[in-house]
């Protein structure tokens, strides 16, 4: 797994909290604890797998007798019916851990099949899309590792990733008379040497004002398409360009085609829907 281990615990654990904090009533009154059965996991739609391993976790946080077998990895396509493991003990636990196995699988699979689409789009052309922050609450590790197997990238992990000067940093600063250009220039000076310095421009001017300071990135935020094909003409290589904001699968190859390195999108990880996967219950 690419993945550090005591993290995904720690976040199975708080999700089998939230889910057996009572125990589970139903199971517990009609399930005889010597029954014994195999569970198959299934996808149900298209899509591209990714937290296989992280629902194995689950199952051995439940019960560590149960065997739970990989049949296909994180990053691999899927079609409606493939198989994708198997958990195989007491029928009882398959039961108590099977939510939050696919809650997690269900989820990072959405946004590993939703990064593949968008990364099809922008195929034989040389922009990178990259995810955001905008993630759920202590979902981020996993969220980001699931663009991964989508193909896609990942930006900023925290705000120590990096420096990214936003709307609010100049607001904050214009009113002590700090001006933008000078607000890179101080950014620049304080970073270690191996960081780069990102600013978010909201017009050509602010663009021009950052590419004079010496930006290193700059972000391109809710801009018309035909702007920014005026700012890679501005630009001229002295920077990597990215856009973000308003990008929609539906016009995220014309965004591409204006010249720009990347394209960002929060609806990656903040809004996409499950991928459809079920387990099937068979007594051994």
């Amino acid at each position: 797994m690419q993945l550090p281990l005591p993290a995904v615990r720690r976040l199975i654990e708080l999700a089998l909290e939230e889910d057996l904090a009572g125990g589970d009533m139903t199971t517990d009154a009609l399930i005889d604890p010597s029954w014994r059965a195999q569970g198959r996991i299934e996808a149900q739609a298209q899509g591209v797998l990714a937290g296989v391993e992280v629902a194995g976790l689950v199952f051995q946080a439940v019960d560590p007798a149960l065997r739970y077998t990989v049949a296909l990895h994180d990053g691999r396509r899927l079609e409606r019916g493939t198989l994708i493991a198997t958990v195989e003990g007491a029928a009882a636990s398959i039961l108590k851990g099977e939510r939050t196995a696919l809650n997690f699988l269900q989820h990072l699979s959405g946004i590993a099949s939703a990064t593949a689409s968008h990364v099809e789009v922008l195929a034989e052309l040389d922009t990178r899309l990259v995810d955001t922050r905008k993630t759920l609450p202590g979902m981020r590790l996993l969220q980001k590792y699931a663009v991964r197997m989508g193909g896609g990238h990942n930006h900023r992990s925290n705000l120590g990733d990096g420096i990214l000067i936003k709307d609010n940093h100049p607001a904050l600063l214009r009113a002590r008379g700090i001006s933008l250009g000078e607000a890179i220039a101080q950014a620049r000076a304080r970073a270690p040497h191996t960081s780069r310095v990102e600013v978010e421009v909201e017009s050509l001017e602010q663009l021009q004002e950052a590419l004079a300071a010496g930006a290193e990135i700059v972000m391109l935020d809710n801009m018309k398409i035909e702007d920014m094909e005026r700012a890679y003409e501005l630009a001229a290589g002295r920077c990597l360009l990215e856009a973000s904001g308003g990008i929609t699968f539906e016009n995220l190859r014309y965004v591409a085609g204006s010249g720009v390195d990347i394209v960002s999108l929060g609806s990656l990880t903040h809004s996409v829907r499950a991928l459809d996967i079920h387990l099937e219950l068979e007594p051994l």
